[in-house]
Formats: C-alpha cells, sequence, structure tokens
C-alpha cells in the first residue's frame, strides 16, 4: 500500500503559502509507515517544531490499474474518507529554498492520520461535498470538492501513467486554505457532509 498525495490542488491554498497555481497535478508520496488509524493519538516528532495540519478528502483505490483514461477512471475507487497531511513546514521550506525533495516534511511516521472509509455512492454528488476540521472545537479549515483544480478522475489518469495504482492505496487529493500549526494538547475532529470522521488528539 501506499499513499499518493496532490498538492496545491485548491486555488486559495496554493496562494495562502505563495505558491504558484498548478497546470498539472503535483505529485508526492507518503509510505505505509505514514498512515495512522482508528483515531490514534499523534505525536509530535522532535525534529521539527512547526507541524501543519492539512485536511483532506482521500480515495481508495479499489483495484489494480495502469494507464487508465480519464473516462474510466472513477472505477477505479469506491470508497471515500478523510485524512491529514501534516507537514513539517520548516523542513519543507528549507527543502523548498534549495531546491531539494520534500519527503522529509511529509513522510515521516504517523503523518498520514486516515479515517474510516465510506461508498462513494453513500453521495449524491462527489463534487459538492463539504468537509470541515475543527481543533479544540474552532472551525480552522472548511472545503468543498467544487473548488478542486484537478478532479479525482484526472488524479487516477494522470497519476496511473507514470505509477501502477493498486488494490488499497491512499490518494489524498489536496487540501483547501486555513492550513496551519498543530500543538500538544489539541483535540483534532473532522467531519466529511456533516459525519464526523476523525476524532484524535496531538500529544
Amino acid at each position: 500500500m501506499k499513499i499518493i498525495a496532490i498538492g496545491r490542488n485548491y486555488a486559495a491554498h496554493a496562494e495562502e503559502l505563495n505558491n504558484p497555481i498548478p497546470t498539472s497535478p503535483v505529485i508526492f508520496m507518503k509510505p505505509d509507515t505514514a498512515v495512522l488509524k482508528d483515531n490514534r493519538p499523534f505525536y509530535l516528532p522532535d525534529f521539527s517544531n512547526d507541524i501543519h495540519y492539512e485536511l483532506e478528502v482521500v480515495l481508495k483505490v479499489s483495484k489494480e490499474g495502469k494507464h487508465i483514461q480519464e473516462k474510466f477512471a472513477s472505477n477505479y475507487y469506491e470508497e471515500i474518507g478523510l485524512g491529514i497531511d501534516f507537514t513539517a513546514r520548516d523542513i519543507q521550506s528549507r527543502h523548498k529554498e534549495k531546491g531539494l525533495p520534500w519527503e522529509l516534511a511529509k513522510s515521516f511516521d504517523n503523518s498520514a492520520p486516515v479515517s474510516l472509509f465510506v461508498p462513494k455512492t453513500k453521495f449524491e454528488d462527489l463534487y459538492q461535498l463539504n468537509f470541515e476540521l475543527q481543533i479544540n472545537q474552532q472551525s480552522r479549515q472548511k472545503g468543498n470538492t467544487k473548488n478542486l483544480l484537478f478532479s479525482f478522475e484526472k488524479i487516477i489518469a494522470f497519476v496511473s501513467q507514470y505509477i501502477t495504482l493498486k488494490k488499497g492505496d491512499l490518494i489524498f487529493t489536496g487540501t483547501p486554505e486555513g492550513v496551519g500549526q498543530i500543538k500538544a494538547g489539541d483535540h483534532l475532529e473532522a467531519w466529511l457532509e456533516g459525519e464526523k470522521m476523525l476524532d484524535f488528539q496531538i500529544k
């Protein structure tokens, strides 16, 4: 199982970090050791002083595929959930300045908390999904999939030209604006269309 993540897939988030709006999907990856399940607590690592949250809708790949055409891409995922892409922003900034890869900032252990997954058929329109992150009962991020720069199908088709997708792979589809730092003692809760999907502590 691998995690494929899409950066800068909401224009307002790209703008808040002073990044250009991409003309094709920006891809990075996380290993399976990044996954944090079952609302277990996230422990702040000692190598960063600036861990940021990024709430995202996550697709679970349902079958193997390569060179998938966009018109068939919807057949390659049946369930969706929420995830948080924890990012060591201080490390990322240093690496970006030097033109280095992001892996140390993105791929560390437990940097990808994920919820349970629910059938996509539960939702009337996958491109009108509201999702929200609250920290200590205060709203920090609100997004809607209508604002995606690249659709779920576009992402699957694009990625599969380079990387074979396998059953169980997770695709983090990008975060809306409102990202920020987490601190020890924070309580994170996230909702998808009004259903609580994540509920865990920062330690």
